[in-house]
C-alpha cells in the first residue's frame, strides 16, 4: 500500500501541473495567432539531431566539469600559496564574465592560437572550463562543511591525509555538495545552447534554424522549451535520488 505522505505528495504535484497546463492552454487560446505545426513538424529532424547532440555535449561537459571542479577544489584547499592563488583567479575570472564571451574567446582566440579547429571539442571545453569554476566552490564548500573533530578523529586514528579525504571529508562532502551541484547540472544543459554562437548545431541553433524557414517562431521554440525540460527534469528525479540515498546522520 502506498505511503500516504508518498500519495499526498503526488497528488499535490498532479495538481499543479494540471492547473498550471490548464492556465498555459487558455493563455495560448486567447492568442490571435495561426498555427503552423505543419511546417515545423516537416522539420522534425533537425530537431532530433539537435537533441542528440545537445545530450551528448551535456555529458561530456557535465564528466569535464565535474573533474575541473574537483582538481580545482583540492588545489584551493590543500595546494601551496602559488596554486591556491592560480586556482582562485581561475575561479574569479570565469565567474565574473559571461560565458557567451568566454566561448567567442575561447573559440576564435585561444582555440585558434593552439590549432584547435574541432568547433565541438572548442565548445565543450569553454562549457567544461565554465561550469568547472562553479563546480569547484560547490565542492569546496561541501569539503568546508566537515567539521574539525572528524579531521582530528581521523589523525587521531592514523589516517594519512590522503586517507582522510578519500573515506572521511569526500562522503561527506558529495552529501552537501549535490543539491547545488544538481542545480548546476542542469543550468549546465541549457547554457549549451549558447554555443549556437559559434554554429554547433545543438538543439537551440536547429530550432532557430528551424524558425529562419518556417517563420513559425511559437511553434519552434514550443518544443525546443519541451526538449530542454525532457533533459533537465530526469537529471533532476535522478540526483533527487542520490540525494536521499547519501542521507543520514552525523
Amino acid at each position: 500500500m502506498m505511503n500516504p505522505k508518498l500519495r499526498q505528495e503526488i497528488l499535490s504535484h498532479a495538481l499543479v501541473i494540471v492547473l498550471l497546463i490548464a492556465g498555459l492552454f487558455w493563455a495560448f487560446n486567447r492568442l490571435e495567432y495561426t498555427w503552423n505545426w505543419y511546417a515545423v513538424w516537416d522539420y522534425r529532424q533537425k530537431f532530433w539531431q539537435g537533441l542528440v547532440t545537445t545530450i551528448w555535449i551535456s555529458a561530456l561537459s557535465l564528466v569535464l566539469s565535474t573533474t575541473i571542479g574537483m582538481a580545482v577544489a583540492l588545489a584551493r584547499q590543500y595546494g601551496n600559496v602559488l596554486v591556491r592563488a592560480l586556482a582562485r583567479i581561475y575561479v574569479e575570472l570565469v565567474r565574473g564574465t559571461p560565458l557567451l564571451v568566454q566561448i567567442l574567446v575561447f573559440f576564435y582566440v585561444i582555440a585558434n592560437v593552439v590549432g584547435l579547429e574541432n568547433r565541438y571539442t572548442a565548445g565543450v571545453l569553454s562549457l567544461s572550463i565554465f561550469a568547472g569554476a562553479y563546480m569547484s566552490e560547490i565542492i569546496r564548500g561541501g569539503i568546508n562543511a566537515v567539521g574539525a573533530s572528524q579531521l582530528e578523529s581521523a589523525k587521531a586514528i592514523g589516517l594519512t591525509r590522503l586517507q582522510t579525504l578519500r573515506y572521511v571529508v569526500l562522503p561527506q562532502a558529495a552529501r552537501v555538495a549535490l543539491p547545488p551541484a544538481a542545480g548546476q547540472f542542469v543550468s549546465l544543459i541549457k547554457d549549451s545552447s549558447l554555443l549556437s554562437v559559434i554554429a554547433i548545431s545543438e538543439l537551440t541553433l536547429n530550432a532557430q534554424e528551424v524558425n529562419s524557414f518556417t517563420y513559425s517562431t511559437l511553434e519552434s521554440y514550443i518544443p525546443l522549451a519541451l526538449l530542454y525540460l525532457l533533459l533537465t527534469l530526469p537529471l533532476a528525479l535522478v540526483i533527487r535520488q542520490l540525494e536521499r540515498s547519501l542521507r543520514y546522520e552525523t
